[in-house]
This record gives C-alpha cells, structure tokens and sequence, in this order.
C-alpha cells in the first residue's frame, strides 16, 4: 500500500522505489538534496515526478502504477503518467500523426505513434542537473506524408535561485520550490521540404499531474474584442464545459481539475500568454509552467478529430481534466494534464524547430502561496478558489 501524506498525497520516496522496481530511473538531483526530478529513458525520456521537499516529501507527478506493474502494453495508447511527456501533433485532421489515410475519426482507429508511446530514447549525454536524449525515426501522416525526424529532448534540472529569478521573484524561506525544464527539438533529417500542403509538425509537452477535489487550473489570457482577438476558450474538444467547471473573468480562465468529468480546454495563440498554473488547496501546492512562445507566430496545428477548414488554427495552450468516458467507463487515471505547443513551421533539411517548457511547484502555507498568487498572476487564492 502506498504511503500517504497528511494532505493524502503519496511520497517521491515511494514513487521513485516503485519505478525503480520496473525500469531505470536517471534521477537529477539539486545540492541540498531536496529538488529532485525522476526521468525514464524508456518512457520517450519523461520526467516521471518530482519533490521539492527530498525523499520524504510530495510527489507530483501521476503514475499509472497498474500499467507499469503489468509490463505489458496496450493499445491505442499507453497511459503511463509522467508530469512532462513529449509528444507531436496533430492529434486529428487531414495532417494527423495519430491516424491512417482513410480511416475514420474515433477511438477504434486512433493510434499514438510507437516512437511517442513505448520505444526507448537513447541516452545522448548526462550531468549532475541535465540529461540529453536523442530518438531517429518516421512518422506517416493522414495525407500519406512520411517525415523524418530526429528529436533531440534535454531535461534540466533548475535551482532555487534561477527558479525564482525565472519567475522574477525574490527567493524566500517560508517556500519549498523544484524547477526543471525540458528543451525539445525535431529536426528535418529527410530529403524533402516539410510544407503546409503535405501537413506540418509541432512539439507537444503534456504534464499529467494528480487531481484532487478542490484543484483550479489558472490561465491568465489576452484580453480584447473577440471580434478580433476569437473566442477567449476553446471548450469544444468533448463538448460544453458546464459553468461550474470552466469561468473566464477580468482575463483569466478557471478550469476545475478534479479528475471527475472529461472535459478540455484550449487557448489561441492570439489569447495565449506565456505562464499558465494550478492551485491545489488541499496539497499547499501551486504549479506554474512557461514555455517559449513568439507571439508573431500564428500557425500551431489544430488536433480537432475532423477533417479541418483550419488545419493551423490550433491551440497554444491546453488542459485536460480527466474523468469517465461514457457512464459506467473507468476514467483512464484520474488526473489532470497542463499542456503546451509549438508553432509550426516549414522546414528544409537539417532545419529544426524547438519548444521550451518549464514545470515549477511551489509548497507552502497559504498566506505565503497567496502572496505568491497576487505576483504571478494578480489573483489571491480565494479568488482561484471561488471562481468555480
């Protein structure tokens, strides 16, 4: 039986034993002994969990236990958690990487690619905060387009000092903070110019995180006309998101993320800001990612599972709250998932593109995390949670 915190939380301890058991761990680890992050190079080299507290302290990233004890894989998709995963898009459409020429969109003919769902990245080059992986290997598209790819993925473990400057604040005690980020980059090692009209690529970074009853993602927004700026959510990935579950108010949008009801959420890139978040009340925990972002760039691929009128009308920003497909379905954790793309780009040979996405939990008691809220994203943590 897994151990638990106070707050009903398992231990990195834990964690990190109970993935040892099943696979190597590259475990980075800062000089003090209490940031910690766990990697798994046959995971497509995803950043399990992590700590900010040591061995002994909260681990936040979720894990698919089940699927991991079994040694088996399934199909469609392998779920096996991991709060930063490398992925690429599009999900759907007629540039999809996730289904074949002719076949219908749903879940009988959707298939995650093996190279982003079980195979194995090498293990390019590793230091005392860092670890390079490297991966060669074709993807064919919906349009029977094959690129050739090489990706190339370095893990990075921040300490406390750059993580607060990062976030433009002043270190403080009364916090505990782990930070690591991952530099993610496909390259064009085929013959042939990746185009618009054959369907192009982007980099998609998905952090599934564990769900509790009270968690709120936060993600501050654009404000301006839709008229111009569009619509300032998407929620249409799996229908309505009912009011109590999804708000957008003074340029912010709250999402619940209790892993109780399917739902998604995406943000444009003419509404995205670079930072978006979560507050779980019940942990003391709040999460904050950035990413790169050019605000210039307006082609990301769009995931939708249809085929599009606007195939690079996508989303920059996403989070998913788990839950049960259908009733009577299991959910396929719970958790919850804060996500972010690249644009996308036409690429010649040797060219390449890069997205940068930084994962930072915060622990604390709530007068300091409210402080914290007010800097970051102008908001106090009654007004987070009170939103839904």
């Amino acid at each position: 039986m897994t151990p638990l915190l106070k707050n009903g939380t398992g231990t990195y301890s834990d964690d990190l034993e109970f993935l040892k058991k099943h696979t190597d761990v590259i475990e980075l680890i800062d000089g003090t002994g209490e940031s910690r992050v766990a990697i798994v190079a046959a995971m497509q080299g995803r950043v399990m969990t992590s700590t900010a507290e040591g061995l002994d302290g909260q681990s936040f990233g979720w894990i698919n236990r089940e699927l991991i004890e079994s040694g088996e894989f399934v199909e469609h998709i392998n779920v096996f958690g991991g709060e930063d995963r490398f992925w690429i898009g599009p999900e759907g459409g007629q540039f999809s990487v996730f289904f074949k020429k002719g076949d219908p969109f749903d879940l009988e003919h959707w298939q995650t690619p093996a190279a982003i769902d079980t195979e194995t990245y090498e293990v390019a080059r590793k230091t005392g905060s860092s670890v390079l992986f490297t991966k060669r290997f074709n993807l064919k598209n919906y349009s029977d387009y094959e690129f050739r790819i090489e990706v190339q993925r370095e893990v990075r473990l921040i300490s406390a000092s750059n993580a607060w400057s990062h976030l433009r604040l002043e270190g403080r005690d009364d916090l505990k903070i782990t930070a690591f980020e991952t530099d993610n980059r496909i390259m064009n090692v085929g013959r042939g110019i990746w185009n618009k009209k054959t369907g192009l690529l982007s980099i998609w970074i998905l952090g599934m995180l564990k769900h509790s009853p009270d968690t709120t993602v936060i993600i501050p927004i654009r404000k301006g006309d839709p008229a111009q700026l569009g619509p300032e959510v998407n929620s249409d990935y799996f229908g309505k998101v009912p009011d109590d579950r999804l708000q957008v108010k003074d340029g912010m949008v709250y999402f619940k993320a209790d892993g109780q009801y399917r739902s998604k959420i995406g943000i444009s890139p003419a509404r995205a800001l670079p930072i978006a978040g979560s507050y779980d009340p019940s942990a003391g925990v709040m999460t904050i990612i950035q990413f790169s972002f050019d605000p210039k760039a307006k082609d990301y691929v769009n995931s939708m599972w249809e085929l599009q009128e606007e195939p690079y009308g996508g989303d920059v920003i996403n989070s998913y709250n788990d839950g049960p497909p259908a009733p009577g379905k299991e959910p396929l954790g719970p958790f919850y998932e804060l996500e972010t793309s690249s644009a996308a780009r036409e690429l010649r040979p040797g060219e390449k593109i890069t997205h940068i996405h930084r994962t930072f939990h915060i622990v604390g008691d709530k007068p300091a995390l409210d402080e914290l809220a007010r800097k970051i994203f102008g908001v106090s943590l009654d007004t987070i949670t009170e939103a839904l």
